[in-house]
């Protein structure tokens, strides 16, 4: 998966000190890969090599929308009470829906990461 980042530094410290992710390479400021368990994460700022350029109409990759990835847990509430203790921001409170319950994490350029707890 990859991500479109305003600041990969920040994003590599938001991933690795919030979500436990480990980098595998940061070979310039604008390119790095994390990963976490079988999730592999590949972290881009615009302009910066093949997935930052501008495509053939101009377009530019921005960061942000509402396409996620999502990251199991087995207590939501207490997850995101630690994540807003180390500054986190969210784009969502907990939400409860038919299969579980989640809460929409936002990481430093607004790309969302979705916390889940699935029903028991």
């Amino acid at each position: 998966m990859r991500y479109i980042v305003t600041n990969v530094k920040d994003a590599i410290a938001f991933y690795t000190e919030k979500l436990g992710f480990k980098v595998d390479m940061h070979p310039a400021p604008g390119f790095a890969a994390l990963s976490k368990d079988n999730i592999k994460l590949f972290l881009n700022q615009p302009g910066a090599g093949g997935a930052g350029q501008a495509m053939n109409d101009g377009a530019m990759p921005t960061p942000g929308g509402w396409n996620r990835f999502q990251l199991e847990t087995d207590n939501l509430e207490s997850l995101v009470t630690e994540l807003k203790g180390k500054g986190a921001s969210f784009r969502s409170e907990v939400m409860v829906g038919q299969g579980g319950k989640q809460a929409l994490l936002q990481d430093p350029s607004g790309n969302l990461i979705e916390l889940f707890e699935p029903k028991k």
